[in-house]
């Protein structure tokens, strides 16, 4: 991998997550449908691409903030979400923010005994409620139909 390539992760997140994630990455770069915007076969994505500068910031701040991120973040809530209601998504991100990103999830997982959709919706979750300044976060559909 060159230094002008990003990788791609997979992250596993509820579907109302995946979707307000999409919402920011249309506003940060014009990305009209992230569950499309990547390849996931492609060996890495060009740096310069918007959507993946924009997730490469996204995962970024995740790492640099991961600490207070999994403070904020509601386990439980995501404990709640149907398994059926998880959507794989890819983000683009430097190999080095990629693997620690991957480190941090795997240790958050372990400690929440907790699969990695759980630890990456409540993480994504958190960082989006701080992106857009929310207080009151929907990691599922249940409570958006009643």
């Amino acid at each position: 991998m060159t230094e002008d390539r990003y990788t791609l992760v997979g992250v596993y997140v509820s579907r109302p997550v995946c979707d307000r994630l999409g919402d920011y990455l249309y506003e940060r770069a014009g990305v009209v449908d992230i569950e499309e915007y990547f390849d996931p076969a492609a060996s890495g994505v060009t740096v310069g691409d918007p959507g993946a500068d924009a997730t490469d910031d996204l995962l970024a701040e995740v790492v640099a903030e991961f600490a207070s991120l999994y403070d904020a973040a509601d386990f439980d809530a995501v404990n709640a979400v149907d398994p059926e209601d998880f959507v794989l998504t890819h983000l683009a991100a430097e190999p080095k923010t990629v693997a620690t990103a991957r480190e941090l999830f795997e240790a958050a997982g372990t400690i929440q005994n907790a699969g990695l959709r759980t630890v990456h919706t409540a993480i994504i979750d958190a960082w989006l409620a701080d992106a857009f300044g929310e207080s009151d976060r929907q990691v599922d559909d249940s409570s958006a139909s009643e």
